[in-house]
């Protein structure tokens, strides 16, 4: 999969183009990148070639920063925890 794929707006792409952009501002971009992909899920896949094509050529960026929290984040989500089943009663 393309980077260009993976964020057809190139929202990721362009925050790397905003002087001065704030780590808060990366976030909410970030956030909005992932619930704007309709056509598939971002994981930890599309967010480790996000970083491959971002993060050589800008390791200070926040955004680069905000890519490894998701990535970190995706990895290590806890699995589904309670629901009917965590509420059921053994006997």
């Amino acid at each position: 999969m393309t980077p260009e794929e993976i964020d057809p707006v190139g929202l990721i792409a362009e925050s790397y183009r905003i002087e001065g952009i704030t780590p808060e501002e990366c976030r909410s971009i970030f956030l909005d990148w992932v619930i704007g992909q309709r056509s598939r899920r971002i994981g930890a896949e599309e967010i480790g070639v996000m970083l491959e094509t971002h993060a050589d050529a800008h390791p200070d960026h926040p955004m680069t920063q905000v890519l490894k929290e998701g990535m970190t984040t995706m990895t290590n989500a806890p699995g589904r925890r309670g629901g009917a089943k965590g509420r059921r009663k053994t006997s």
